[in-house]
């Protein structure tokens, strides 16, 4: 009975023992097949590097600055048309008047850019211009007076271009005087060149202000085809010196050829740009 009993008790540690062994092999396979799977996964290839494509900008055909007259003495649906033209056109405002301010104002808050169109020498009758004249005949203190009351009037003016006044932009003495002023106050000056013999560029340059000159007047004559073969006059003349800067007036002619053919000449990648960035 008692050999029984060991011969049954060996069997059973025999047993266990096998299946220990058992255990440890089946532990080893395992181990060695997930070492083989592990060495013959492939090697993570990183993605090379791609650059973004830069995308070049179109090259420009010319810089057209375009400022309008004479704004001021109207506050309609013309004075707003150019104010809603989807082109930084610069806005010539003659002080004094009625709408002076709150043009001035609008065009500014509206981001265009505002200069001062300062009335010279003219002999007629404009109400209101007549504490902002410039004239030849005056003194330089009266002349340094008049502009720095203008600026105060229009603050939101960031130059000057001239209404008129052949004889006063003739004189070197008064344009010496307007830009002695304009310097100190960091303002920019725009020759409009109603005379042959104007001497403000000249007197300008000297002094250091920023200067520039009108080359082409859109609308003297205000039929709309001859306004829009001066546009595309500028349009030439932008293109072969890099920029070119006109003229025009609040006039409806001139709204409507503008709000024609500034797309036009943007899709020919004309740029159209305030007078500050061409002046020098």
């Amino acid at each position: 009975m008692s050999n029984q009993k060991d011969t049954g008790e060996r069997q059973q540690t025999i047993i266990v023992f096998l299946l220990f062994i058992v255990l440890i092999l089946a532990s080893i396979n395992v181990g060695t097949f997930n070492k083989i799977n592990l060495l013959e996964k492939p090697p993570v290839t990183k993605a090379p590097d791609i650059e973004p494509i830069e995308v070049a900008a179109p090259v420009s055909t010319g810089k057209i600055a375009i400022i309008i007259d004479d704004f001021g003495y109207r506050n309609d649906t013309v004075s707003d048309g150019f104010l809603n033209m989807g082109a930084d056109l610069t806005y010539a405002v003659i002080p004094g008047h009625e709408y002076s301010q709150t043009m001035s104002k609008k065009a500014f808050q509206l981001g265009y850019e505002v200069i001062v169109h300062i009335p010279m020498g003219t002999t007629a009758l404009n109400y209101g211009e007549e504490e902002y004249i410039i004239k030849a005949s005056m003194t330089s203190a009266e002349i340094e007076s008049r502009i720095d009351k203008v600026l105060q009037h229009l603050p939101e003016a960031v130059g000057m271009n001239n209404h008129q006044g052949s004889k006063a932009s003739a004189s070197k003495r008064v344009m010496n005087v307007m830009g002695t002023v304009l310097k100190e106050n960091g303002k920019y000056f725009l020759d409009s060149r109603t005379t042959k013999e104007t001497q403000a560029e000249l007197v300008m340059r000297t002094l250091g202000v920023p200067t520039g000159r009108r080359h082409v007047f859109l609308d003297n004559n205000a039929d709309e085809n001859s306004i829009s073969q001066q546009l595309y006059i500028l349009a030439e003349k932008a293109k072969t010196s890099g920029f070119a800067v006109g003229i025009g007036h609040v006039k409806e002619n001139t709204l409507n050829v503008l709000q024609r053919e500034i797309p036009k000449l943007k899709a020919d990648n004309f740029e159209f740009v305030f007078v500050s960035e061409v002046v020098n």
